[in-house]
């Protein structure tokens, strides 16, 4: 099964109407991705387009209407470095962008713990609670007994390595849980 490739014109397309929504964009914002693109890539905005789309007399919206259909009409590099000069001038708003979502749910994880994850978070806080306890108590069962040779001096060695292999354990728990809460952020 392949999946195709999302351009950045496709991005546009898709993330429009997003964009056009009341409020997302501020004019500054506007007029700093236009200057940008002027300015840096004559060849995407000429001046006289530029005036086109800076020009106070027309709406924020229609002046982003006009904009966005022309980078639509333009080729995928200058789709390209209106991401790149929205993601400089409106960082929240790159980040929350229909097609970035998309592509960061289509995109296969190259981490294999990724549906590990799932299951150790669903074990909720008591496990993690337990195995928190379950490694303190071997903590303090190994540093505070005294050392006395003639009782399992076999079962104090493999104790002695206990906490490597608990700590891998454990920190491999504490990070799922911490990933999955920042997820959901």
């Amino acid at each position: 099964m392949s999946t195709r490739v999302q351009t950045y014109c496709d991005r546009l397309v898709q993330d429009t109407p997003f964009l056009m929504g009341h409020g997302r964009l501020s004019e500054q914002q506007v007029d700093r991705i236009i200057l940008q693109l002027n300015r840096y890539y004559p060849q995407i905005l000429n001046n006289k387009d530029a005036e086109k789309f800076r020009n106070p007399k027309v709406s924020l919206r229609m002046r982003l209407c006009d904009l966005l259909g022309h980078l639509q009409r333009s080729t995928e590099r200058d789709c390209q470095e209106f991401y790149r000069a929205l993601y400089i001038h409106a960082q929240p708003l790159h980040s929350r962008l229909p097609s970035r979502h998309a592509l960061q749910n289509s995109a296969c994880t190259e981490l294999e713990s990724g549906t590990a994850s799932r299951e150790l978070s669903d074990r909720g806080p008591v496990a993690f609670l337990a195995c928190l306890g379950l490694a303190a108590g071997l903590a303090l069962l190994i540093y505070c007994c005294p050392p006395d040779t003639k009782v399992l001096p076999g079962a104090r060695r493999v104790l002695g390595f206990s906490p490597v292999i608990v700590d891998r354990h454990v920190s491999r728990f504490l990070l799922t849980l911490l990933t999955d809460d920042l997820g959901g952020l």
